[in-house]
């Protein structure tokens, strides 16, 4: 393969040259027309139409000049490399579940995506599965149910595979398993030179490592083998009430105290109108034996408004929260992290977070009509002990997270989610959101319980995430993204994401 798309690149490069001198002006989406017409879409053709507007959330949407649908690896190399010689500006979207724009989207360079990667196949002792980077993990759950297996992918079915397994992965099953790209065991990533290579803790280690949450500063990834393991029924719903204080409490109970690995749960508190707030806890428990488990007291001991927790599947649990995403709106999620090593730590993490969040609702219901308002909460992660026990048995070659609870204690990982109708109230909506993460960032920082941790699933495009990840993390991170990418040409010419700089 690696000689194979050698050739592919001096070709190109040959081509680049020839088509350049010809016409000055001709760039990515022209020479793709020329070169593959068929897997080459322009506005007005169908499939350009519907992949354009083919996103989490409407302020993704943009105007690429022309949609690009590689079906293989040599496809995406191919792509790539027109891109690069004729100095094109483009952009690469897989699930599309990044709501940032820009992240997935470009206005008027080539949109390269992924919608025919698709491969989906469970390895011969079923220890491992093969998924292409167009998949969702619906669409994964679904395949890997009929062999009784599972993976550590995302929590909602529509979200897409690749951005969560780059950007690290919260999972319901991370206290067993860590985080979801700890399970990755191979990537088949296209590098700036055309080489489409395999990528393994043995075959580029430096470059399986920083993968590990480095996001899209490498290359294109084409493929990812992902660790299996067995499951059957679980136990899994969502539990509400409306006692938000009693909540809190219950937030920092389980996260200073759980100590059963097949538990994993998300609260949530969300701000129905000017008067009501309402707390919903996702739970999930990854064993058929328990109707009941003592991990999740805390919350049991709360009376509850509404009760779904009942036997049912890892798919199907996950169709039933993906029914949160909601088509056609504009939406946005903000990170931030509270850490802490005792229960008084936690919880004034979860209070003085909330409560500066809570304190900011009034100007954000002042802008934005009651008619226009699809969801407006907060949540918080526990990521502890557990978690990193998980991760370390996953993959002893470490990852780029920089996650440390031994040294700081656990992670309170919360996601400011904001989701609305009409793009008159955008501008307006992000000025709020901005001066609320600040406030929340400030108080938990006067509180010491602050941590800069950002979990990239959850940014928002005005974050910075490597910082988080430690100053030697984000160093090695850079170094070995200059190595893979010495022309800087993946940072100048893919301006979506996470970019690490020159």
């Amino acid at each position: 393969m690696i000689a194979r798309t050698t050739k592919l690149t001096a070709a190109l490069y040959a081509l680049g040259g020839l088509l350049t001198q010809v016409d000055a002006f001709l760039d990515g989406c022209d020479a793709l027309r020329l070169t593959a017409r068929a897997k080459t879409f322009v506005p007005g053709q169908s499939v350009y139409d519907y992949e354009v507007e083919n996103f989490w959330s409407n302020h993704q949407i943009m105007a690429p000049a022309c949609v690009f649908r590689p079906t293989s690896a040599e496809d995406v190399a191919a792509a790539l490399l027109i891109n690069e010689v004729t100095t094109t500006e483009f952009a690469v979207r897989g699930g599309g579940h990044m709501g940032i724009r820009g992240a997935n989207s470009i206005d008027g360079g080539p949109l390269i995506v992924m919608s025919n990667l698709t491969k989906l196949e469970v390895a011969a002792d079923r220890k491992t599965v093969w998924v292409g980077p167009g998949l969702d993990w619906g669409e994964v759950y679904s395949y890997l149910g009929q062999f009784g297996l599972a993976t550590t992918g995302g929590r909602l079915s529509p979200v897409g595979v690749p951005g969560l397994l780059l950007g690290g992965g919260i999972n319901f099953h991370g206290n067993q398993h860590g985080w979801s790209a700890d399970n990755v065991v191979e990537y088949e990533i296209v590098l700036y030179t055309g080489q489409v290579v395999k990528v393994t803790k043995n075959v580029r280690s430096d470059l399986f490592w920083a993968l590990k949450g480095g996001s899209n500063n490498f290359g294109i990834v084409t493929g990812f083998r992902l660790n299996t393991f067995p499951s059957g029924d679980v136990y899994a719903g969502v539990y509400s009430v409306t006692d938000i204080p009693a909540l809190l409490e219950a937030i920092a109970n389980y996260s200073a105290f759980n100590t059963d690995p097949l538990s994993h749960m998300v609260p949530q508190v969300v701000a129905v109108d000017e008067e009501t707030t309402v707390g919903a806890v996702i739970l999930y428990y990854d064993s058929d034996k328990d109707p009941e488990p003592e991990c999740f007291r805390p919350f049991w001991d709360l009376p509850n408004v509404g009760n779904t927790f009942s036997k049912t599947t890892l798919s199907q649990f996950a169709d039933e929260t993906g029914q949160l995403v909601v088509p056609g709106i504009y939406d946005m999620f903000i990170a931030g992290t509270t850490v802490g090593k005792t229960y008084d730590d936690l919880l004034e993490g979860v209070q003085v977070s909330w409560a500066a969040f809570e304190a900011e609702l009034p100007k954000l219901f002042a802008i934005l009509p009651p008619a226009d308002r699809q969801l407006i909460s907060m949540d918080w992660q526990p990521l502890g002990d557990l978690w990193l026990a998980g991760s370390q048995k996953a993959n002893p070659a470490g990852n780029a997270l920089g996650f440390e609870p031994e040294e700081k204690g656990t992670y309170l990982a919360w996601a400011e989610v904001v989701e609305w109708r009409g793009e008159e109230h955008s501008e307006a909506v992000y000025d709020w959101i901005k001066t609320t993460t600040w406030k929340i960032a400030n108080a938990t920082q006067a509180a010491g319980v602050y941590d800069a941790f950002n979990y990239m699933g959850d940014s928002a495009g005005f974050q910075e995430v490597y910082d988080g990840y430690g100053e030697a993390n984000k160093k090695k991170l850079l170094s070995i993204s200059r190595k893979y990418d010495p022309l800087r040409l993946l940072q100048r010419l893919w301006p979506g994401g996470f970019k690490l700089g020159l």
